[in-house]
């Protein structure tokens, strides 16, 4: 029994591989030269346009349903649109490139190419009705400091690559390292426990089989990549494409935490534009792929089309084990200062230390140490992942302006610590 768990798990992994190591060399080479700065600078305006620019910009990165909050927090501050916001947020969990790859790796082309479409077709019916229908709520939006990521620094071509790699090996494998792995076990337990067709019985396809994968999917916190070796075991066990779709959009877009998040940064208005959307959308794409599948006289493949030769693949599977093994072991707490983890220098003088809660990953800490930098009178910022905390140090802080900062990302923060005499903390 276990041999066949873990025959499971190898071939699943073996097949995921080579593509999912391409995906993240290509999120790394994606995070460093598509800084959010320049998406900032694109997604301002009402009209239609911004919207789609959201969700193109927002389709090949590689963020989650929590980490996407505080990136969408930041564009909403820097000008973006609410409806481009909105677009935003619902195209961006979907998938990633590392996901799309994986997905085609493991359920084939024409899945791999109709998931980003639906994502899209997603992003722009959401953003469209966002910016279309007048909501009472309105986020404040402040001006946020011209600065980007490395302020004052003009990286070297070689320096941009070496940040590019280290993201895309060691800090991406970090954040989804455990989801990805939960879902290959997963995987591997469907494939050996279930017998074949036997989902086809209970749940197969129809809109009762799409209703019951919504329901998984909404509550919880789905990885896009991780979940889709649990969509290919699913299929092969007798579900069908059109459901596993409705999983695979559902989960990595919501879950309760995130949703939570962008009722108090959006308003109750867009939450239900939002939620809405990604229910009709799902079901529409579900319902279309299981045309596709059924009346084109195809089946979904689990396992791309491919000449990779057996030994490469099982090269390419240690070398991913080794590189998610790794992440998972060795999880560091990350600084949002350098791409690579590094942690600032911290100036002596007045230091305010932060409790911050809700922070899952590196996307998240970035955007807050973001934050903390553009207040006044800050000068280095060290975020702590791990200790769920933020050290400032500066001149003539206000402790109150650096609280504010934080949970307007949609992150609860309180001051902890402080040593700065003039620091202003409200009683």
């Amino acid at each position: 029994m276990i041999a066949n768990i873990a025959a499971g798990f190898w071939d699943v992994l073996g097949e995921m591989a080579p593509y999912l190591l391409l995906g993240f060399v290509v999120a790394g080479v994606l995070h460093v030269f598509i800084p959010q700065k320049m998406v900032e600078r694109q997604l301002g305006g009402r009209r239609v346009w911004p919207v789609v620019k959201a969700t193109i910009f927002g389709i090949p990165l590689p963020l989650c349903s929590c980490g996407v909050i505080p990136v969408a927090a930041s564009l909403r501050r820097s000008g973006a649109s609410r409806g481009a916001t909105t677009s935003f947020l619902l195209s961006t969990p979907q998938t990633g490139v590392d996901s799309i790859l994986v997905t085609y790796s493991l359920l084939g082309p024409v899945f791999a190419v109709f998931r980003p479409l639906a994502a899209l077709v997603t992003g722009v019916l959401g953003g469209s009705l966002v910016s279309a229908v007048e909501c009472d709520e309105e986020v404040k939006t402040t001006a946020g400091s011209s600065c980007e990521d490395n302020c004052g620094l003009e990286a070297t071509r070689g320096a941009k690559f070496s940040r590019a790699l280290s993201y895309g090996l060691v800090t991406l494998p970090r954040d989804i390292g455990g989801a990805l792995l939960v879902g290959l076990f997963i995987a591997a337990l469907i494939g050996t426990f279930v017998p074949n067709d036997f989902l086809a019985g209970v749940l197969g396809g129809g809109i009762l089989a799409m209703l019951v994968m919504m329901a998984l999917g909404i509550p919880v916190y789905v990885c896009a990549t991780g979940s889709v070796p649990v969509a290919a075991a699913l299929i092969a066990k007798g579900v069908s494409p059109g459901a596993a779709l409705v999983f695979l959009m559902t989960g990595p877009a919501t879950n309760a935490a995130a949703l939570a998040t962008v009722w108090k940064i959006m308003g109750k208005c867009t939450t239900f534009i939002y939620l809405g959307t990604i229910v009709v959308t799902a079901l529409a794409a579900g319902f279309a792929l299981d045309f596709i599948f059924k009346f084109g006289g195809t089946v979904p493949a689990l396992s791309a089309p491919t000449t990779l030769s057996t030994s490469f693949k099982s090269v390419s599977a240690v070398a991913l084990l080794v590189i998610l093994g790794f992440a998972v072991l060795k999880r560091s707490p990350y600084s949002g200062a350098a791409p690579a983890g590094e942690t600032e220098a911290l100036p002596d003088g007045e230091a305010v230390v932060l409790r911050i809660s809700g922070m899952t990953c590196s996307h998240c800490v970035e955007s807050v140490s973001r934050a903390l930098r553009e207040c006044p009178g800050v000068q280095a910022v060290t975020v702590s992942l791990q200790k769920g905390e933020g050290v400032v140090k500066g001149e003539d802080l206000d402790a109150d302006e650096l609280v504010r900062a934080v949970e307007g990302l949609g992150y609860k923060a309180a001051v902890s610590e402080y040593n700065a005499p003039n620091a202003r903390v409200k009683e």
